[in-house]
């Protein structure tokens, strides 16, 4: 199956998209997008947008909207912004700064909390994400344990993506993030939310990876991966 994407129709808030292509495996779902519990194979816009499919699984909704809209279950990166007894307020990029407890970090307790400051970024999972309500965040797993998650080194670099390019980094059949591996090395963290923290050795890799992130959001996937492939 091919990985390029397929701009379906467009849909408003409340509408429910019923032709679910992927039967193989379990559906996976983007921004704009929620799970009908009554009818398994059915899915329902929450944000007016056009539908946007990856083979095999993979829908979303994409608009002209710059805000991210917090789900439940997204991997995101933010900015400690307020410290606040033992909640910390963390910039999202939301309209709703996100709640994050110093009790949510692997191994915190009320006598030993992290070692957290304002201006600190964070990894963390969205374990609630109401409307009404502030989302909340947690950096451990079911497990309690942190895994990849919790407080990035300083020396990193955080930018602004869209969110059609953090898909596209994130597909594992992507070859941007292995070419650029073959240039430099460095670490990256994807937020879902639009937000990536990068680290390299030298300032002019940041700046290579800033410039490339930068320039494959105006071009097409394939016109994307066709300029790694090409690459030696």
């Amino acid at each position: 199956m091919t990985n390029s994407i397929t701009v379906v129709d467009y849909f408003l808030p409340g509408e429910e998209i019923t032709d679910i292509k992927s039967k193989e495996r379990q559906t996976i779902i983007g921004p704009g997008l929620q799970r009908d519990k009554n009818k398994p194979n059915s899915l329902v816009v929450t944000q007016a947008g056009r539908l946007h499919f990856r083979a095999p699984n993979t829908y979303w909704i994409e608009n002209r909207k710059t805000r991210y809209v917090p789900k439940r279950g997204d991997l995101v990166v933010g900015i400690i912004t307020k410290k606040s007894g033992d909640v910390l307020k963390v910039d999202i990029g939301s309209a709703e700064l996100a709640n994050l407890s110093t009790l949510a970090f692997e191994g915190a307790t009320k006598k030993m909390k992290p070692e957290v400051e304002i201006g600190d970024i964070v990894y963390a999972k969205l374990l609630n994400a109401y409307k009404d309500m502030e989302p909340e965040l947690v950096c451990v797993d079911q497990y309690y344990k942190a895994g990849p998650l919790g407080v990035l080194t300083n020396d990193g670099f955080l930018i602004n993506v869209n969110l059609k390019l953090v898909y596209f980094l994130l597909n594992v059949s992507n070859p941007l993030l292995g070419t650029l591996t073959k240039k430099f090395p460095y670490e990256i963290v994807i937020g879902l939310n639009g937000k990536v923290w990068m680290k390299a050795n030298k300032a002019k890799d940041i700046l290579t990876m800033c410039r490339v992130f930068e320039a494959s959001e105006n071009h097409s996937e394939k016109s994307i991966s066709d300029t790694c492939r090409g690459q030696k």
